[in-house]
């Protein structure tokens, strides 16, 4: 059984009415009455695929709203939230009838896919930005969308395998890290196990077994620390609250399936949360427990005097029990819990009448600015394949405090550099910056930020950023900064850097193209790119507009479709079906039976330096070290855990593709004395292309089998030796 199978998926009306009269805030009960009249009548007859009447899903949307404590309009919004996409009800309709707000917000989270896009990453990642758009308008937008997500979620056995999948790597790399950064933990839970549970059933039904396996001893487990504490405490501190918390699925796969741990090795599976209510009583219920347990070292975390950049405060501590069990204790206010677990909802909570001090207000309203800014720094992102990737790093959990030489305390994502700090300062200081120093010393200007300490950055006069500063940075909004600089200062360098770029690059991949055959090989690509001209595309390229990492496929397929024909007939030999196990020739290590994969972007062979990246489902893709799609710092990458160390089997009895680029004098018999030597050498032939140039050379593409690196060079000092042949490098 799911996590989440106890949970109603569809609420009704007067399911909402109760949420809404309950939990205290003062609501326009006929305004909402209405809205739900309207969208049942707006909906009629319409159906869910699973056969349940539409209008429950509005509703239940509704629900999660008001359960995170959000405005009247927001919850009219829910139920209306469909009404503009899927019914003739028109936008002008809706304001007319509810308000301007109240449309606006339908507005924010409908989805506009109108314009035609060349790939479905795109037309997602379009829909992505024009989400932002509305969220940097009016955040309810996003928090609407986050409840229409999650009840999508809960009801997503229903739709084909492909579709849960699609959605949960969704959710995984834009929703759940927005509703982190929101503070809106409920939301962002949930939505990471019930994802998980579509990605990884196996993995995510193994953890669910054991915490179900160890439900009735860790309930006693906490029971006894919950009664300990409360005996220490009744005399000395009023109002005591304790309950038991158990990690989220999700957090546990992430620390035992991709870090190699078991559940006994995280110590903090279950915890033990304190409610007090005031912060002297969050310290002095602090001495309480580091006097009853052991306190284990370097495991005590002060988010209440410096609390997290999605508003969480909390005191954490780990200890030990007198068994030596380790267990995780939390330590808040009320007003800390209710952020904790509704984050930037609270703000709304608190407009409606909950009461707040002017400290926490503010700290919200910061925060709903923090991601306002970060969205809008999205939106200069040329390329919307990138939004995605740019929220998971700029909005994930894993943030570093550092502090000014003022003392003011500053959140970065990890991995960050003294760029990323000059640019969130602000654009001048980034664009002036010329160094920095930590701690009093001076550092390179790619020094990783470690949470403490102490940055000053070093500024002139002039406006001077750098191009490299593109690849050092973190942060999407310093990157975006760098970029737009560049296309607005200097359009002839980029010109220049792009042409540059673009010969080396093909160059590498084998594409041999004249400057004059440039124009029109280019053409398809500029005009889906919308760049007028040649010159326009260059200058994309040079200041990082364009990434040619992501086209270079397309450009590549494109060269090979309209130039790579062949100079002469020739038959090749068919080669034979290679395994792809591990016992292909590489120890993984850790693991002794696991799908091995060869990539074709590097062909690596014994005796090449090699590396392991675990994908998704095929098992374990071999790279050159060398490589340019392995990242050159593995620990700085976003997902260093699904890179693995191997190494090749002392003994290989098989072969290995490697692909050849061969540069000669064109002349007849020149392919068929080609494949002479190879056969003479008994080497299998899986590809051969050649193409004319214009000087009167040929320039020849194979792919052969060969046994490792040293027969490799072996094979190409032979074929040297045929007349006409210049040059012949390995791909």
């Amino acid at each position: 059984m799911s996590k989440y199978s106890n949970i109603a998926h569809y609420q009704d009306f007067s399911e909402l009415m109760k949420i809404v009269e309950t939990n205290g805030n003062d609501y326009d009960i006929e305004k909402i009455r209405s809205a739900y009249s309207f969208a049942e009548q707006s909906h009629g007859d319409q159906r869910r695929v699973s056969g349940i009447p539409y209008i429950l899903h509005p509703t239940s949307v509704a629900c999660i709203v008001a359960e995170l404590g959000m405005d009247t309009d927001t919850i009219c919004g829910a139920l209306l939230h469909d009404v503009v996409e899927d019914t003739s009800v028109s936008l002008e309709t809706v304001s007319r009838r509810y308000g301007k707000d109240v449309a606006k917000l339908i507005d924010g989270v409908t989805k506009i896919s109108k314009i035609p896009f060349s790939t479905r990453e795109e037309q997602q990642a379009e829909n992505i930005r024009k989400m932002l758009i509305a969220m940097a308008d009016d955040i309810r937008v996003i928090i609407i969308k986050l409840a229409d997500r999650l009840h999508n979620m809960r009801t997503m056995d229903c739709m084909p395998e492909q579709k849960r999948r699609d959605k949960s790597v969704e959710n995984m790399q834009v929703f759940a890290p927005i509703a982190h950064r929101l503070g809106i933990k409920t939301v962002k839970e949930e939505l990471e196990d019930s994802s998980l549970r579509y990605l990884d059933p196996v993995g995510y039904k193994e953890i669910e077994d054991a915490l179900i396996l160890n439900e009735e001893e860790r309930d006693r487990f906490i029971e006894s620390i919950k009664a300990q504490i409360l005996e220490k405490t009744k005399d000395t501190i009023k109002n005591v609250y304790i309950s038991g918390r158990v990690k989220s699925i999700n957090s546990i796969y992430r620390k035992t399936v991709m870090r190699n741990q078991t559940i006994d090795q995280i110590f903090d599976v279950f915890a033990v949360r304190v409610i007090v209510d005031n912060v002297p009583d969050c310290y002095n219920v602090l001495g309480v427990v580091h006097d009853i347990f052991k306190p284990i070292p370097n495991r005590f975390k002060d988010y209440i005097s410096m609390p997290k950049p999605n508003m969480y405060q909390s005191l954490h501590t780990t200890v030990l029990d007198r068994n030596a069990i380790p267990f995780e204790v939390q330590i808040r206010t009320w007003e800390m819990h209710y952020t904790a677990e509704y984050g930037i909802a609270a703000h709304w909570k608190y407009k409606l009448g909950m009461g707040s001090d002017g400290k926490a207000e503010n700290r919200l309203s910061e925060n709903i600015e923090r991601v306002r800014r970060m969205i809008l720094d999205q939106l200069q992102t040329e390329d919307a394949t990138d939004i995605a990737r740019n929220i998971r790093n700029d909005l994930g959990d894993n943030d570093v405090y550092v502090f000014t030489p003022k003392g003011d305390v500053m959140s970065l994502p990890k991995g960050s550099t003294p760029i990323d700090m000059a640019y969130l300062i602000h654009t001048q200081v980034g664009h002036r910056m010329i160094g920095a120093k930590i701690n009093g010393k001076i550092v390179p200007i790619d020094y990783i930020l470690k949470s403490g300490d102490i940055v000053q950055i070093i500024t002139q006069k002039e406006e001077h950023p750098n191009r490299a500063w593109i690849d050092i940075c973190k942060t999407a909004s310093a990157k975006s900064k760098i970029r737009q600089w560049f296309k607005r200062e200097k359009r002839d360098e980029n010109i220049v850097e792009g042409k540059a770029m673009i010969d080396r690059e093909f160059k590498r991949q084998g594409i041999n193209l004249s400057e004059d055959e440039y124009p029109e090989f280019f053409k398809s690509v500029a005009v889906k790119k919308q760049y007028n001209t040649l010159d326009d595309f260059y200058a994309a390229v040079g200041y990082g507009g364009i990434q040619l990492w992501k086209i270079m496929p397309r450009l590549k397929e494109e060269f090979q479709k309209t130039y790579a024909g062949d100079i002469e007939s020739i038959t090749v030999p068919a080669a034979p079906v290679k395994r792809s196990r591990a016992s292909s020739g590489v120890i993984i290590e850790g693991n002794d039976d696991v799908l091995v994969k060869f990539s074709n972007c590097c062909n690596p062979l014994p005796g090449d330096e090699i590396i392991g990246y675990i994908t998704r489902g095929y098992g374990v893709s071999i790279h050159k070290r060398s490589c340019t799609n392995v990242p050159r710092d593995i620990s700085a990458c976003e997902e260093p855990q699904r890179w693995i160390h191997c190494r090749w089997e002392d003994k290989i009895d098989e072969g290995f593709r490697s692909t050849l680029q061969i540069m000669a004098n064109d002349r007849t018999g020149l392919l068929a004395d080609l494949t002479i030597r190879l056969s003479q050498m008994h080497i299998n032939i899986h590809t051969l292309n050649s193409r004319e140039l214009k000087d009167g050379r040929a320039v020849i593409t194979i792919t052969i089998d060969v046994m490792d690196k040293n027969h490799l060079r072996g094979v190409i000092s032979k074929l040297s030796d045929i007349n006409g042949i210049e040059e012949i490098k390995r791909l």
